[in-house]
């Protein structure tokens, strides 16, 4: 798959159309330099990979300028794909405060746009998702990567924070299958 920032990674071609009894949710990885995202499908049984990327900005820009390219690319990808949930990484617990704090900003940036979508929003903390995909809690972010491959039936792999965020998306189709 061929890859140029802010172009997404299409997982199924745009012609076979969204199945009117799908459900279907865009999982993000805010990041305030990196924001991955992927739209996942169920129907019945099968999740399928509809689409992943990332929003890359620069890390030279001001920070408002980086969250206004933040919101204006998870703004295109909901109109574009149209889910019908959103779930995000939860904040955790970070070393460094500042890195938390831009991560805030960042995560912030994308409720509000799934917010003026109108959009029910999920959080789920990187343990869980790693929990929900691998089945520890632990897992490195390659094995997750590589089982979201495997789960989604994808021959090439995207970057790490569109598998990331592929991850956050097919642990809230489980987690609603389940009803948590």
């Amino acid at each position: 798959m061929k890859r140029a920032p802010r172009q997404p990674v299409l997982l199924i071609p745009p012609s076979l159309g969204r199945a009117p009894a799908c459900h279907r949710v865009l999982g993000i990885d805010p990041g305030s330099v990196r924001t991955g995202w992927g739209v996942v499908e169920r129907k019945g049984q099968a999740a399928r990979g509809i689409a992943c990327g990332v929003i890359r900005v620069s890390e030279r820009a001001t920070l408002a300028q980086r969250l206004e390219a933040i919101h204006r690319g998870i703004t295109e990808v909901l109109g574009e794909h149209k889910p019908d949930a959103v779930a995000i990484e939860d904040i955790f617990f970070a070393k460094y405060a500042q890195a938390a704090l831009m991560l805030g900003h960042a995560r912030g940036v994308a409720l509000l746009a799934a917010a003026q979508a109108g959009l029910a929003v999920s959080a789920y903390p990187p343990s869980v998702v790693k929990r929900a995909v691998v089945g520890s809690g632990r897992a490195e972010k390659t094995q997750v990567a590589q089982l979201v491959g495997a789960l989604l039936g994808l021959r090439e792999l995207p970057g790490i924070d569109a598998t990331d965020a592929l991850a956050i998306a097919i642990t809230h189709l489980n987690a609603s299958r389940i009803g948590i």
